[in-house]
């Protein structure tokens, strides 16, 4: 049985009736460009191979029932009237009703069951893959008219205003506007995007995520403390967002500003100025000569942003050591996972090396897997 048909069934069993459709929505990895999205700046994720999936039904009656495969997940039932109050999962699946309900759209009830296999508090956006999927099957069956960009910003403000995460539109970007074989060039400002190649069994490469179990949540006060902190920062230099700041504007803030706000305002100048090389690169020499800049990513995150933790830099300096051409901590930081970029036939040894530094501290074992650029959100079914 096919995962899809695993789906259907499930909602069969759970509502006692067919779906009228699956759709899937893909989790992310954040190549690079880590806290410049809500600062207007660059970003270069990819959808990888790990998706939500969703059945729905439609209701006339305004009432709501969501089920979900995970265990953790308990089925929730309510009113689409109440969905801007919801709590818990359903939050990430209700507060796209809520928004959707704010550009006038009319939900009339609907059941929905939901499987998803991208890792939760790993910092591969499963949020963003529930989100995405939720509003990618309501746009469609309400027939709403809303564009992929216009999804975007509904699932933005779901996590914001309802799951109460200051999150900018990287996640649901990725998830949204995605094509298989490449990274997702997107400028926060404008909200314009091009795909950029990132052809890495070409060049015979794969990325390894390391899930270092360390669960992060961005609905912790870390991702907030740091957006405020960006904020000041942009306050006490009169510009509209760090986006604004040049590198050689550096040694100015360096004076005005005291020395944390300093720092994380230098990352997001490094990082944005990360973003435009990668992109260069990419597209000049290819994916294989990208690793340096990947490393001085970490750095500035670990030093300048401070968002790493043990456990990343762990697996970060492991990966290096052990033949991986670069490596990073991926997503929003205080937990998650890291990335690397490693040779075909290094992953194996790359991944043994960090399953066993791990096991010697005493760590929890982490699930290492490769993850390949895939497509954006889409009907199954």
């Amino acid at each position: 049985m096919s995962r899809v048909e695993s789906v259907q069934q499930a909602f069969r069993e759970t509502f006692g009736m067919a779906p009228e459709g699956c759709w899937q929505a893909p989790g992310r990895v954040n190549l690079i460009g880590e806290h410049t999205d809500y600062n207007q700046g660059f970003v270069l994720p990819f959808a990888i191979d790990r998706q939500a999936v969703v059945a729905l039904r439609r209701r006339a009656d305004g009432r709501v029932r969501l089920a979900s495969a995970h265990p953790a997940s308990k089925p929730v039932a309510g009113r689409v009237a109440d969905a801007g109050a919801a709590r818990g999962w359903s939050a990430y699946l209700l507060g796209v009703v809520w928004a959707l309900q704010q550009r006038g759209v009319e939900v009339p009830g609907f059941d929905l069951f939901v499987d998803s296999t991208v890792p939760t508090g790993a910092g591969l956006s499963s949020s963003a893959a529930l989100e995405s999927a939720t509003a990618l099957a309501l746009n469609e069956l309400l027939q709403a008219g809303l564009s992929r960009e216009e999804l975007v910003l509904v699932g933005q403000h779901a996590e914001n205003d309802v799951v109460g995460a200051p999150t900018g539109i990287l996640d649901q970007s990725a998830s949204l506007l995605s094509e298989a074989g490449h990274a997702v060039f997107l400028d926060c400002r404008s909200r314009e995007s091009e795909p950029v190649p990132l052809d890495l069994p070409g060049a015979g490469l794969v990325i390894l995520v390391v899930d270092t179990k360390v669960s992060h949540a961005h609905a912790d006060g870390g991702y907030a403390d740091r957006r405020a902190s960006c904020e000041r920062a942009a306050a006490a230099l009169g510009i509209a967002a760090l986006r604004d700041l040049e590198p050689a504007d550096l040694p100015r803030a360096e004076r005005l500003l005291d020395q944390e706000t300093f720092r994380r305002a230098r990352h997001i100048v490094t990082e944005n100025a990360r973003v435009l090389e990668t992109v260069s690169v990419l597209r000049s020499a290819g994916p294989g000569e990208i690793g340096g800049i990947l490393d001085r990513s970490h750095r500035s995150m670990r030093d300048d942003f401070e968002i790493s933790s043990p456990e990343l830099d762990l697996a970060v300096a492991t990966a290096q050591a052990n033949g991986a051409l670069g490596a990073r901590m991926t997503g929003g930081g205080f937990g998650g996972s890291a990335i690397a970029l490693v040779r075909e036939p290094d992953a194996g040894k790359v991944g043994a090396a960090v399953e066993a530094v791990f096991r010697t501290a005493g760590l929890a074992a982490p699930d290492v897997f490769e993850v390949l650029p895939g497509p954006g959100a889409q009907r199954l079914v």
